[in-house]
């Protein structure tokens, strides 16, 4: 037991989901790595290896959530979440993204340009397509903006309970304004709520590491830490509510809580500030991404030409038998004279 609790401390919780994806109630382990498989198959989206989990149920197949929304809070194996959540524990914890994911709501829905939104503030690293970039264009994204955000006049520090906590300190701060970014997203959001009404899902990742920050500052037993950990529990379940809300009960809210990743995590990404970029170009001479109106237009081509072949073959099997006197219009037509002529 043990063994298995020191394997397994980290915790992958469902704080809201619609009646179209079913979590069962379990203690049964997640892999790490197959977090994102989980969060494509809520969606309804294949994924290249079979997931043997038993804690994700089949569903309801014809009505698939709206929204995903995948928080990852760093420096903390457990929250304390409220009572109807469920959490199962994470087995081998080891960084991952939701590219895949990412990449198929783009193949899928590319005309109809869908929200798709990764964000870690602590790493100033941003990733916004379709949508988002004009709904979160104004959203704080580097350490300078979410300072500054923190002290206007509607920011979380006019009502959030501080305790024991700081506006004077730099860990604080970087605490409070990943709370912030939380607030921003639902606030943005609800001002473009014609979004959540459309029918392209939608992706939210972020990544949290201000707690994780506050217990290197000032300890895990410090009351500090214990005063940003109930904050955060309360942010988030009010986030969770308020996304869940946005989207008429259709989203899956989750969360995933590590003390610390086995490795580190390398990943390439696109800042929200640059509105178009060049093409990188092909070092390995990869082929296209695959399109899943290619078997379409394969056999559209392909039974075109077989019919093309087969018209030129018997019309020229019949013009090389043709009697000139008989078959041919022109000499039906003429006279015996200029026939014979």
């Amino acid at each position: 037991v043990c063994l298995f609790s020191g394997v397994c401390g980290d915790e992958f919780s469902i704080l809201r989901s619609p009646q179209s994806v079913v979590f069962r109630d379990g203690s049964w382990p997640i892999p790490g790595d197959r977090i994102p498989d989980v969060a494509a198959l809520s969606m309804g989206f294949s994924v290249e290896e079979d997931l043997s989990w038993p804690g994700l149920a089949v569903g309801d197949l014809f009505h698939r959530p709206r929204a995903t929304v995948l928080v990852t809070v760093k420096g903390v194996d457990q929250l304390t979440l409220p009572v109807k959540g469920i959490s199962y524990p994470i087995e081998n914890a080891v960084p991952f993204s939701l590219d895949s994911v990412a990449n198929a709501i783009h193949t899928l829905f590319s005309e109809e340009t869908p929200v798709v939104l990764q964000l870690a503030p602590s790493e100033e690293r941003v990733y916004m397509v379709g949508k988002a970039n004009s709904v979160f264009e104004d959203l704080s994204v580097t350490l300078r903006q979410l300072r500054n955000r923190l002290f206007q006049d509607n920011s979380i520090l006019s009502s959030l309970p501080l305790n024991s906590l700081s506006r004077n300190n730099e860990v604080d701060l970087l605490f409070l304004s990943e709370l912030q970014v939380l607030h921003d997203i639902a606030s943005l959001l609800s001002r473009h709520k014609h979004l959540a009404k459309d029918h392209s899902p939608d992706l939210y990742s972020l990544e949290l590491a201000g707690l994780e920050e506050v217990g290197k500052r000032y300890g895990e037993d410090s009351q500090q830490f214990k005063d940003a950990s109930q904050i955060l529990v309360d942010s988030l379940q009010k986030f969770a509510d308020e996304m869940y809300n946005l989207y008429s009960g259709n989203a899956v809210v989750e969360v995933v809580a590590v003390k610390t990743f086995n490795s580190p995590l390398t990943r390439k990404t696109r800042s929200i500030l640059q509105s178009s970029q060049s093409e990188p170009e092909n070092p390995y001479n990869l082929a296209y991404p695959y399109n899943y109106n290619y078997s379409v237009i394969f056999n559209i081509i392909l039974w075109m030409m077989i019919g093309l072949a087969l018209a030129v073959i018997v019309i020229s099997y019949n013009l090389w038998n043709m009697d000139p006197g008989y078959d041919s219009i022109i000499y039906r037509m003429t006279n015996q004279k200029i026939r014979m002529d």
